[in-house]
């Protein structure tokens, strides 16, 4: 297995589920706790308009993910925050007109649009050095970020009430959070996909959750068990030739599994 080291396209394939395991595993405790699994999904589906805005730009696209992921998650919670639109309604809008917009773009580029299917479902094996580096920057503002408002967070995610109640700005740190989770999926869009970036957010942090109540254990057990399940899967695709971003979450689905039954027993 060691030979595989020798090739550029893997180790830049190892490189990336080791730096978006880091994001999702610590982001992903925030999901969890906070229970906004589907205003992530909402973020993580409407970031396809950035996508066709790389494209209709000659842009790489994961550039274009970027804005157009944090303006998403800005329109969301602010429009779940301070409308008498539902949230789930809000969120359901935003999802659909992002993969509109996206759709749209797409189509109005010229040309064909290389990798599309890889955006959606992901293609680690062909992450390019660039988007490393990307990824690198974005692990370091996100740990930066949360390093920086970890007890806040904390505070938001638990008891969102009760944070207000002490005068913490709460609604200006769920906006920041969602920020992160919107830069979260531009680090995993590579390796799983915008359709499955959801499952890498929530499975290894659920996963963790029923083992520690502590968030620093949820933290570091989190990462550890999204890079082991990122590589586990990269591995098995590259063996059996499989879709690296299906491979790694149906894995990640097996490990949530059995860790309820470990967790019943």
């Amino acid at each position: 297995m060691m030979e595989i080291l020798h090739y550029a396209f893997m180790r830049n394939a190892i490189a990336a589920a080791l730096l978006a395991s880091v994001a999702c595993g610590i982001v992903g405790v925030y999901v969890v706790v906070k229970r906004i699994v589907f205003i992530s999904g909402g973020i993580a589906h409407a970031a396809f308009g950035g996508i066709g805005l790389g494209y209709f730009l000659s842009l790489n696209p994961v550039l274009g993910v970027i804005p157009f992921s944090i303006a998403s998650a800005l329109a969301m919670g602010i429009v779940s925050r301070r409308t008498r639109i539902p949230e789930d309604t809000a969120i359901g809008i935003l999802w659909a007109t992002g993969m509109a917009l996206g759709i749209i773009l797409v189509a109005l580029t010229p040309g064909y649009a290389p990798d599309l299917i890889g955006y959606l479902f992901g293609n680690i094996l062909t992450v390019p050095t660039s988007d490393i580096i990307l990824m690198l920057i974005l692990d370091v503002v996100i740990i930066a970020v949360v390093a920086l408002y970890q007890h806040e967070f904390e505070a938001i995610s638990f008891d969102e009430e009760y944070a207000t109640a002490i005068g913490l700005r709460t609604e200006r740190l769920y906006l920041i959070l969602l920020c992160l989770i919107a830069l979260t999926v531009v680090v995993l869009i590579r390796v799983v996909g915008i359709i499955l970036v959801i499952a890498m957010l929530t499975i290894p942090a659920a996963s963790s959750r029923r083992f520690t109540a502590r968030m620093r254990g949820m933290f570091l057990s989190s990462v550890a068990l999204s890079s082991a399940l990122s590589i586990g899967g990269l591995l098995l695709a590259y063996s059996f030739n499989l879709p690296s971003g299906a491979t790694i979450v149906l894995l990640s689905a097996v490990v949530f599994m059995l860790s309820s039954i470990l967790f019943r027993v």
